[in-house]
């Protein structure tokens, strides 16, 4: 991969990095402050699922942090691009789509097919 592909792709990594743990840094500002109290049950229960709800897409974007973090270390190691299934590399439309794969489309719908066979 093209020097220039890289530092685009390490870029736009650490820029979608900074974003999700800024809003971690929100989420958790939120979460500490005093419980509101509500007359109505009703209103309690709609403040529940929408908190429920944010921690719900927090854990989500944990998850997508701890990919991001292994895409740059993949940058820096100098495996960034490379498909961890075949080793052939990863087409750079691919990578702009989801900058965070691991695997060609090839070897990916592959997994996806023999996942969808056993049920998993």
């Amino acid at each position: 991969m093209k020097k220039e592909d890289l530092e685009f792709f390490k870029n736009l990594l650490e820029d979608r990095l900074n974003e999700l743990l800024s809003h971690a840094d929100n989420t958790v500002t939120g979460m500490t402050k005093p419980k509101e109290n509500f007359a109505d049950p009703t209103d309690r229960a709609s403040h529940e699922a929408e908190r429920s709800f944010e921690l719900r897409i927090r854990d989500r974007e944990h998850k997508l942090i701890k990919k991001i973090k292994k895409a740059l270390n993949r940058i820096d190691n100098g495996t960034f691009g490379v498909c961890e299934a075949c080793e052939e590399d990863i087409s750079l439309n691919r990578l702009k789509a989801r900058p965070v794969t691991t695997q060609c489309i090839e070897c990916k719908t592959r997994e996806e097919d023999m996942e969808k066979s056993l049920g998993i």
